[in-house]
């Protein structure tokens, strides 16, 4: 019998089963996949406030030891007894009134503005294409530099915050709109036009929905970009609010109130987004049904 005579013998007729679709071959380890366990909410929370309980701990003893200097660094103690004056005997709510409005205000317009202005690209493909290279060139022009003429035109009060707020959310929410209009099925819309819709139609039972999530995903970034136009208005020159509450304090040597605005300007950020992405879950709530 020649070897190309020779039967083959196979795993199976020696008793052994073939190894199934997934198993480890022989003599190999086993890798397994890292499982992260997620800490309950009680634990976070706990380490975020060991967290700050031990810089607050770590600063004020390194400043009543001297390990740095309170002067220019202040301690916890001396900020807690300015923050209790600020509140008592200051201008505080005035002033946080003052920023917090100038923000919601510039928040409102430049979204609502930005969002209809993106929209309006898709009536014309010839207005797009003419007004997109000013909007780009709008864009990167540095907002900030033009506060001073900005506080010019519109004067010390809230008019002129608010216009610098509404400067640095208008031109996101325009290009994040324009964006969403951009990806607009275009299989959707020539199925509306083949059941007779008109243009108008068009626009509101379809473009507009398509952009919501566009236009709502953006909330989060304008509002911090709002807060940051209020503040620098106030800096530059104005005669309330946060912003020039820190200003007053640095040119005054008062490094307590300095640390005592910024915590509340913190405190009012995080609020203000807090709000506003409960809002934008709502939001997407109600564009999913």
């Amino acid at each position: 019998m020649s070897v190309h005579d020779t039967p083959a013998v196979g795993v199976t007729d020696l008793g052994l089963s073939p190894p199934a679709a997934g198993d480890p071959l022989p003599g190999r380890p086993v890798r397994r996949l890292p499982v992260q366990r997620e800490w309950p909410g009680w634990a976070i929370l706990g380490a975020q406030i060991g967290i700050l309980v031990g810089v607050i701990g770590l600063w004020e003893t390194a400043a009543t030891l001297g390990w740095i200097d309170a002067f220019f660094w202040s301690q916890p103690s001396a900020i807690f007894r300015t923050l209790t004056l600020f509140f008592t005997t200051g201008d505080a709510w005035t002033d946080i009134g003052f920023t917090f409005r100038s923000t919601i205000f510039g928040f409102v317009l430049g979204t609502t503005a930005g969002s209809l202005f993106g929209l309006s690209f898709w009536w014309s493909r010839n207005y797009a294409a003419i007004v997109q290279p000013y909007i780009i060139c709008f864009e990167s022009i540095p907002k900030l530099a033009l506060a001073p003429l900005v506080i010019l035109v519109f004067g010390l009060g809230l008019a002129s915050k608010v216009a610098i707020a509404t400067a640095l959310t208008l031109v996101v929410s325009t290009l994040t709109t324009y964006a969403g209009v951009k990806a607009l099925d275009q299989d959707g819309e020539k199925l509306f036009y083949s059941l007779g819709a008109s243009r108008l139609q068009v626009f509101c039972k379809l473009v507009v929905p398509s952009c919501l999530p566009w236009i709502i995903s953006v909330l989060r970034v304008n509002i911090g970009l709002a807060l940051t136009g209020a503040v620098v208005g106030e800096f530059i020159a104005s005669q309330h609010g946060l912003g020039r509450a820190i200003l007053y304090a640095g040119q005054t040597y008062d490094i307590a109130l300095v640390w005592v605005a910024v915590l509340v300007l913190s405190t009012l950020a995080v609020i203000m987004y807090a709000t506003v992405s409960w809002l934008e879950r709502v939001l997407h709530k109600g564009v999913g049904q």
